[in-house]
């Protein structure tokens, strides 16, 4: 899967390897996404610009999609359909991005499999800092078809 994230940002999301994003770690549930706050990621205040925050919401929301099409070896369509974010704290340091659902996204890619509709999931992110404190947290729309 770290090949595939980093093959998608070079080759169809380029804003992915503009900000670095680096997959920690993929299970069939739980999904680590990184973020470093550096140039690219900072905004005029030195904390992680939104924009950054919602790259790494993105990845850590969306990756279990590709991780169960390719373990069913099938082929999706994938969007977010929609996004709600709850900021509590600036990021003034690299950000860890934590995805529990992806049990309710493996069933979202099963249900179409069978019905061949598209499928809206929502899943939560939570984006801490290097103190493990919880920066922000992200409810995604995740919209998945299999072809």
């Amino acid at each position: 899967m770290k090949w595939n994230l980093f093959l998608l940002g070079k080759l169809k999301i380029p804003m992915l390897s503009y900000t670095g994003v680096k997959l920690i770690s993929i299970t069939d549930s739980e999904a680590r996404v990184e973020i470093k706050l550096k140039r690219r990621t900072k905004n005029h205040l030195n904390s992680m610009y939104f924009g950054a925050l919602a790259v790494g919401a993105d990845v850590a929301g969306g990756i279990h999609a590709f991780y169960y099409a390719e373990k069913m070896n099938k082929k999706i369509s994938f969007a977010f359909k929609g996004m709600n974010a709850q900021f509590f704290k600036r990021a003034e340091s690299d950000c860890l991005f934590v995805c529990n659902d992806g049990k309710k996204v493996a069933d979202a890619v099963l249900l179409s499999i069978e019905t061949k509709e598209r499928i809206n999931e929502t899943t939560k992110v939570i984006a801490y800092n290097k103190n493990a404190e919880i920066v922000a947290e992200f409810e995604m729309i995740v919209s998945v078809k299999c072809i």
